[in-house]
């Protein structure tokens, strides 16, 4: 699939993309050098608030990976917002995802999986990317999951 038309394709899912998120401090949510654009981490969210919860304690696997793909939504936003179209989007590069979980907890992975897979469903072969899956013991506000994002242009 060329990375042509992404509206169309995101359409077709049946995804509306938000309006851009906002910093919540001193940092831009979206810098570019060259042909690469990097995104501040966005945390997961519920109904417009942090979605606060830590995987192995209080949320289980599958609302993680819910979590992770409202978030894959919420990158999308802001790299239309940062670009002026995702047809721009020559591939994903590096997808880094931070897990809060308790200290057994170890599908960090799995959870990621959910902003991987909706990245591969909108960009085609372009969304494969390279990735990290890290637990954590906090995330700002509490949120259950935070991703950050590189693409090329």
């Amino acid at each position: 699939m060329t990375n042509t038309n992404i509206a169309a394709r995101l359409q077709t899912l049946g995804i509306e993309l938000p309006p851009a998120a906002a910093p919540a401090a001193a940092y831009v949510m979206a810098a570019s050098l060259g042909s690469t654009v990097f995104l501040s981490g966005h945390i997961a969210k519920r109904d417009g608030k942090p979605w606060v919860g830590k995987l192995g304690l209080d949320m289980n696997t599958a609302d993680g990976k819910l979590a992770a793909r409202g978030i894959a939504i919420d990158l999308l936003a802001t790299l239309q917002a940062h670009l002026g179209s995702l047809d721009q989007v020559k591939r994903i590069v590096k997808v880094m995802g931070l897990v809060n979980s308790s200290s057994e907890y170890t599908e960090q992975h799995l959870v990621i999986n959910g902003c991987s897979e909706l990245l591969v469903e909108v960009f085609g072969d372009a969304g494969k990317h390279a990735r990290s899956a890290f637990g954590v013991a906090q995330i700002p506000l509490g949120a259950c999951v935070e991703i950050e994002l590189i693409a090329e242009i």
